[in-house]
């Protein structure tokens, strides 16, 4: 209802083009998807293999992204997790749904767990809302399979501290049905680290059926 309020007192304008009434219009989301420059998640190489090579091993099957987070995608996650713009994860949830294919009807989503310190700082868990989304327009379960045992913020962090920190960071304590697939949903893929070892959590819980979707690929510099 409030974010609803301010929308109107303070309307939107859109990442790209600056239109008035939405975080994204449709032309800018357009934009997006057309512009997305396949690539695997973890070596960076250009792949038309779902965003994995044949040559890198992880622990989970499939990955969907949607582009690179440069632009008018930077822009929006931006305001999402750091203006408050809490409204944009229908934007970016509708992003995701765009490139994902039918799942089976038993898939369940599951969120990246955002640390507790992020979620007083924004008043939302902006993984939660996005991962909630997605399962509610594709008719599915949305459960917080996986929890953080650490607070510790990746942000700014090299590539060897995230690796290191995203390995003691999540455990699966609920029960895993090994015969259906679970979906993991993130914001930015920048090492993998993150991904890598919430997908590994889930595997060592029991998952044999892993997939991943993203909204952004960080840039290589």
């Amino acid at each position: 209802m409030l974010d609803k309020t301010l929308s109107i007192i303070a309307p939107h304008y859109c990442c790209g083009c600056d239109k008035i009434g939405s975080l994204l219009c449709d032309n800018c989301k357009y934009n997006i998807n057309l512009d997305s420059k396949m690539a695997c998640v973890v070596c960076h190489k250009p792949t038309g293999r779902n965003w994995l090579c044949a040559d890198c091993h992880v622990p989970f099957e499939k990955v969907w992204v949607v582009g690179e987070r440069d632009g008018v995608l930077q822009r929006l996650i931006g305001l999402y997790k750091f203006e408050r713009a809490k409204s944009a994860y229908k934007a970016l949830g509708d992003l995701i749904l765009d490139i994902l294919p039918e799942l089976p009807i038993d898939t369940v989503v599951v969120p990246i767990p955002t640390t507790s310190s992020r979620i007083r700082e924004r008043g939302y868990d902006h993984m939660l809302l996005i991962a909630k989304y997605i399962a509610r327009k594709r008719g599915l379960k949305c459960l917080q399979l996986v929890r953080r045992q650490t607070n510790t913020k990746q942000r700014q962090s090299t590539a060897k501290q995230r690796d290191a920190q995203a390995r003691q960071a999540f455990i699966v304590r609920d029960g895993i049905n090994a015969d259906i697939p679970y979906l993991l949903i993130d914001d930015v893929i920048t090492t993998g680290a993150t991904i890598k070892y919430a997908a590994l959590a889930l595997r060592k819980a029991g998952a044999k059926h892993i997939w991943v979707a993203v909204v952004a690929r960080q840039v290589k510099k």
